[in-house]
């Protein structure tokens, strides 16, 4: 699925999402936990008493250094050699079978791949399967070789913003680095990590956890965990605005994102037994952002949420079914806008309702497959139409 970015209309100002690993010749927030206790408190003017919360500093810190102990034997460091360039990344224990996850742009273009245990061994691996859609790869070593730790899977469509999370990874080759942070959004999209050709769409990552906790470059792969120690995310990319001049590595802005570990439980099992995994495919492209409302009034939508389909690939799914791209330019008090009019508002799929073009893609990546059908409910005029869409898979 496409996403078109052209809105001209609406000037957006972003910051470059980086990969958050290093190589050394091609470059690739905290918040304390607090607990409330209450203390009682003598009034001069009533002796009453009085609940008042403080931080409780000791619980923090044995949580988090309990955290690390458990933790950090199952996260590795990931050198790889390329034909170019020397890269280092993070990743983690996977199972007890020597399956290591990690990102695929750590891994991509390796001829040579080494992990290295907080224990001090060092092995090589062979790279099992890669995804350059999610950003996932795995590698595996022999199981026989290092004493294994793996890192236990926690429940990531049950996270809240605000919730406070661990990044535990090797940034600028710092091994072993722990950082701390809040979720600061859900459901977010990323661009693909994979290669496109001008015959071959860009595509995507859904349900793309948002996070200030510090990540840098060396962080990619590494896990994202929730104060039990459950992996909920991998570490993927951050968003920066300039360069540090003691590195002369992009600095960390305070937004980073993490590939979903609903997503891994998808992702991993297939990308260990057949070294890739399929995704579905719609053929659709939108503007990918939520329309302001003087467009959608002029666009005459129904609805200000929901998908606008700006495109349909040609004899892709969302053509074959039906799906309906604007094709009027519209202009609004005589100056073009960049959409075309008369295209359908995607506002639920099987009943769920979309009110975002994350949504869709997160929808589609978590719950459908190749050949699965998919019933969207679009706003067409003033018309609300079911219709039934055969997913293909992504080109």
């Amino acid at each position: 699925m496409k996403r078109s970015l052209s809105l001209s209309v609406v000037a957006v100002v972003v910051a470059v999402a980086l990969l958050a690993c290093s190589a050394s010749s091609l470059v690739p927030s905290s918040a304390g936990v607090a607990t409330a206790v209450p203390t009682q408190a003598t009034s001069n003017a009533s002796n009453s008493t009085t609940t008042q919360p403080v931080v409780d500093l000791v619980n923090q810190q044995s949580q988090l250094v309990s955290l690390y102990q458990k933790v950090n034997p199952g996260v590795v460091e990931i050198i790889v050699s390329s034909q170019t360039s020397l890269g280092q990344g993070s990743g983690w224990v996977f199972d007890a079978n020597g399956d290591i996850v990690t990102n695929n742009h750590v891994v991509e273009g390796a001829t040579q791949v080494e992990v290295d245990f907080p224990s001090g061994d060092k092995v090589f691996a062979k790279v099992l399967g890669t995804d350059p859609n999610s950003d996932l790869a795995v590698v595996k070593v022999d199981p026989s070789a290092v004493k294994l730790v793996p890192l236990s899977l926690g429940d990531s469509t049950s996270l809240q913003v605000g919730q406070i999370v661990v990044a535990i990874g090797n940034p600028f080759g710092l091994s072993g680095t722990m950082t701390t942070g809040i979720i600061s959004g859900l459901g977010r999209t990323v661009p693909s990590t994979g290669t496109t050709t001008a015959n071959q769409p860009s595509f995507s990552t859904g349900d793309v956890i948002q996070t200030d906790a510090a990540i840098n470059p060396g962080n990619s792969g590494g896990p994202l965990l929730d104060l039990n120690g459950n992996v909920v995310g991998v570490n993927s990319q951050y968003e920066t605005s300039g360069v540090s001049t003691a590195t002369s590595q992009p600095g960390n802005s305070g937004i980073g994102f993490a590939i979903s570990v609903a997503t891994v439980k998808r992702v991993v099992p297939s990308l260990i037994t057949n070294g890739k995994f399929d995704y579905p495919y719609l053929g659709i492209e939108s503007s990918g952002t939520v329309l302001p409302l003087y467009i959608t009034q002029a666009l005459g939508l129904q609805s200000p949420n929901g998908v606008y389909v700006t495109g349909v690939a040609s004899g892709g799914p969302a053509d074959k079914a039906g799906i309906r791209a604007g094709t009027t330019p519209l202009s609004i008090s005589g100056t073009a806008t960049g959409i075309n009019s008369g295209g359908d508002l995607i506002v639920a799929a099987d009943g769920q309702k979309i009110n975002t073009y994350d949504d869709l893609i997160t929808f589609l990546a978590l719950h459908k497959s190749p050949g699965d059908t998919v019933t969207l409910t679009v706003l067409r005029g003033s018309q609300q139409v079911d219709i039934p869409v055969v997913l293909g898979t992504r080109p």
